[in-house]
């Protein structure tokens, strides 16, 4: 006999307003973070294939990757605004308007989603050229980005579930329908990339056309358990309603995410446009750095989603102090991961560059990225928990005016100045990069000590 989803919501939510704080964190992280190495995992099975195509695919694919970051902004936002509000609900058992707040987040996740795949499936040769991509990765860019926006209103709903989810307390569904969608990838992608078995031979297109099908699958994963009330949380799909207020009450938290993260978007465009300016090489070796670095911040994503989770539940259940008590666990716990992973990025430099690309002049830009950059990641791993806690309470507003002043107003004129005047050139961006993530991380710990977003209403 199946468990009372009932006694199955009411023991969770118990366990994260009452009990241990690192149980109730870890409880929520560890299938988090199972999901995260899983989804990153998609990109990085896209990348090694690829890579046995040459350092123009590999190139154009970076480039690819940075345009598709306009579309997380939207997903982010969405997902920001919906922990908040869900959360909160969840957290002082208003379980009809935690419901009704889930459904409005899918409504809008198809919406946003469709709407954004078609405008960015118009635009990806006029984004391709606007990043100053080397003509030699054009081709790859623009046949990556014309499979992957088409298929990204999955990618839009199946965020905006997994965040409903999250937020109720439940990560156990999320991992297992990214652990189908990677099994799904990893089968299909040098099939449609080479042409194994006698499928036609697609190239960088077949790369994309595995990860969208995935990405299908494990949303239909997810909805079904919504549906089906499978998580003790239940979102009955075909009686979902247009419901104005509580839809713009999402939109209004989670819009100053969408304008944080769409600065750090833009941002990575500008920096990728200075970054070709310098070569194919550079793009390529800077490319595959980034994407080793985006893999060692999946810890501070988990830690600061389960822990805006704890803070909107706590704060729902009228428990601040446990609420600012588990955004400093989670923060401790990243900062140390972080510190190491720097230490062995540093060390293993060299072979984590040559397993994506052997070019010598790749392998040199590559490891500089590592080796300058890396321990700065520590600040980026605080700003982000921190982050995470002071949104998932909803104030949403000052970390999206710390993230625009630091990026826009120091790292993006530094980085073009540095690379006029550094030598080689690529290390004066780097530098860049590496003041931007120290000013950020000093502001998010001075607001989060103020205590103001624990007096936030939702």
């Amino acid at each position: 006999m199946p468990p009372d989803p009932n006694a199955v919501r009411e023991s969770r939510i118990t366990l994260l307003t009452e009990g241990k704080l690192l149980y109730g964190l870890l409880h929520l992280a560890g299938p988090m973070f199972i999901s995260s190495v899983l989804q990153n995992a998609q990109t990085l099975i896209d990348l090694f294939w690829v890579g046995r195509l040459g350092s123009p695919a590999v190139a154009g694919v970076a480039v690819a990757g940075t345009i598709l970051m306009l579309l997380f902004p939207m997903v982010l936002g969405l997902t920001i605004g919906t922990t908040a509000i869900v959360a909160r609900r969840v957290g002082a058992r208003a379980y009809d308007s935690a419901r009704l707040a889930a459904s409005q987040s899918l409504l809008l996740a198809a919406l946003v989603g469709t709407v954004a795949g078609i405008a960015g499936l118009l635009s990806a040769p006029g984004l391709c050229r606007l990043l100053g991509t080397p003509p030699d990765a054009m081709k790859p860019a623009t046949d990556y980005l014309r499979v992957l926006f088409p298929g990204s209103v999955t990618t839009f709903v199946l965020f905006s579930a997994n965040s409903v989810l999250q937020a109720a307390g439940h990560t156990m569904i999320p991992m297992v329908s990214l652990l189908v969608a990677n099994a799904i990838n990893i089968v299909l992608a040098p099939i449609l990339i080479f042409g194994w078995f006698g499928m036609p031979e697609l190239g960088v297109t077949g790369a994309g056309l595995a990860t969208v099908l995935s990405q299908v699958v494990a949303c239909g994963i997810v909805l079904n358990a919504l549906h089906r009330d499978l998580a003790g949380f239940h979102v009955p799909l075909t009686r979902i309603r247009w419901d104005r207020a509580q839809a713009a009450d999402i939109l209004r938290i989670g819009l100053p995410g969408t304008g944080q993260m769409l600065s750090r978007s833009l941002m990575a465009m500008v920096l990728m446009a200075i970054v070709a300016k310098l070569g194919t090489a550079v793009v390529a070796g800077y490319g595959i750095g980034l994407r080793y670095h985006v893999i060692v911040l999946m810890p501070a994503f988990v830690f600061g989603n389960a822990a805006g989770t704890m803070v909107g539940q706590n704060l729902g259940a009228s428990r601040p102090h446990r609420a600012r008590a588990v955004a400093w666990l989670a923060t401790g716990i990243e900062v140390a991961i972080m510190l190491v992973a720097a230490v062995l990025m540093t060390v293993f430099a060299e072979p984590m560059i040559r397993l994506f690309d052997a070019s010598p002049s790749v392998v040199t830009v590559g490891v500089s990225y590592l080796r300058t950059v890396s321990f700065f990641y520590a600040f980026v791993g605080l700003s982000i928990v921190l982050g995470r806690s002071i949104e998932g309470a909803g104030d949403t507003v000052p970390p999206m005016i710390m993230t625009i002043v630091t990026l826009w107003g120091i790292q993006v004129p530094l980085a073009e100045w540095l690379s006029r005047v550094a030598v080689p050139a690529y290390m004066g961006v780097w530098w860049a990069i590496a003041a931007a993530f120290t000013v950020n991380a000093v502001l998010v710990l001075a607001w989060f000590l103020s205590g103001r977003w624990l007096r936030r209403r939702v």
